[in-house]
């Protein structure tokens, strides 16, 4: 059976709004018969995988997301001399092999847009470079099989972690490793409104001695639960047996949805937070969420603390009727000071310590990412210019 990495985080958010509805208020969600402020799955992966840790720490193994792939290729095109007739239709075949175009009306120029999110591996760019560079070179357009070489298996860590989906090709999606819950609070909590206004400092009020602007913004506050579980088998998978890359990968993730916030309204709330407690747990066991330790609403002066003492009742609880959900296990709680980051793969640590402040190990120097990229292609350019 594959072996699977569980996190649970308890972090405690102040007054802010994290991840808005469409109205502009929080995302909330009922449970337990009260409601619960909530953080999107969708909210918190974005916000990690742009984040500078994880940036700093695997800034050369990630992809891109884009719809305009295939006006960069164009623009890559021109910008090597060739005409923009055949500018537009090469990069229209190559832009093709990440998804459905989008359509046009009738007379309308054939545009480069893709209708979804391309998710984009760092390697399949550099292929789409190397053969916009021959098809320069030779002038002369794309044959079926260099297509098809642009799309081989990718490797990169944000689609080894949370997928691709490729409507227009099956063929090319990539289930994604780790499974991540919305984010919710462990208490009943209600969204309050802010009014406020804004003053127009040239105003001498001689005439009118109202506001400049008359605003309202909703925000809420709370200890929050978080789920992630990663397979950690099919993260090897995903990253085609690169052991190395899948523990700096899983490593940084748990640093980063320990230590990074989404950015909604940041400027308006400085709601930035550490997480304040943590569950690492490894083990080949069927996965399950501690969600179920918070359907009884905690209503209390010392929610943070209630809720480590009420997660860790229900663990040992499950582990009392089903046998322990994993191998090893370890914790921080930053109340008490006890443990520290935790490192789930088991008993080495690849922390580099400075006083208590942990550091990862970052991935490998951008140029040595580039040669090894480079030694990969290397087959595939080699069949390209012999052609």
């Amino acid at each position: 059976m594959s072996e699977f990495v569980q996190l649970h985080l308890l972090t405690s958010y102040p007054p802010s709004n994290l991840n808005r509805d469409d109205l502009g208020r929080p995302k909330t969600a009922i449970m337990g018969g009260v409601n619960r402020l909530r953080i999107s799955s969708q909210s918190l992966k974005r916000a990690w995988r742009t984040s500078e840790v994880f940036e700093e720490a695997l800034g050369d193994w990630k992809g891109i997301r884009t719809k305009q792939f295939g006006n960069e290729i164009k623009k890559m095109l021109l910008e090597q001399s060739v005409q923009e007739k055949n500018a537009q239709k090469w990069a229209s075949e190559i832009a093709a092999c990440f998804g459905k175009l989008k359509k046009v009306k009738k007379g309308e120029p054939e545009s480069l847009e893709i209708e979804q999110l391309a998710h984009i591996s760092p390697e399949e760019k550099m292929r789409v470079e190397a053969l916009v560079k021959i098809l320069a070179e030779e002038n002369r357009e794309p044959d079926k099989n260099e297509l098809k070489l642009l799309r081989k298996t990718p490797k990169a860590v944000d689609i080894a972690l949370f997928g691709r989906m490729l409507a227009s090709d099956p063929a090319y999606n990539v289930e994604a490793a780790a499974q991540v819950a919305h984010a919710i609070t462990v208490h009943p909590v209600k969204v309050d409104d802010d009014y406020f206004t804004a003053v127009d400092d040239l105003n001498t009020f001689e005439e009118d001695a109202g506001a400049a602007h008359i605003g309202e913004a909703t925000f809420g506050a709370g200890v929050f639960y978080l789920y992630i579980c990663i397979n950690r088998d099919l993260l090897l998978e995903n990253l085609q047996g690169d052991k190395s890359l899948a523990r700096k990968t899983l490593e940084a993730l748990v640093e980063t949805a320990a230590r990074v916030s989404p950015a909604g309204k940041q400027n308006s709330f400085a709601s930035r937070a550490y997480t304040s407690y943590m569950l690492a747990e490894k083990g080949s066991q069927q996965p399950r969420s501690l969600s179920v330790a918070f359907l009884k609403p905690i209503i209390s002066h010392d929610q943070l603390s209630d809720a480590i003492k009420v997660l860790e009742k229900q663990k040992d609880n499950f582990d009392k009727i089903y046998g322990s959900c994993s191998e090893s296990s370890e914790k921080f709680n930053v109340l008490t000071g006890q443990g520290t980051l935790p490192w789930p793969l088991g008993g080495n640590r690849l922390w580099e310590r400075q006083g208590t402040a942990p550091r990862i190990h970052h991935a490998l120097p951008c140029w040595v990412c580039w040669l090894q990229l480079l030694a990969s292609n290397a087959q595939t350019l080699s069949q390209i210019s012999k052609r």
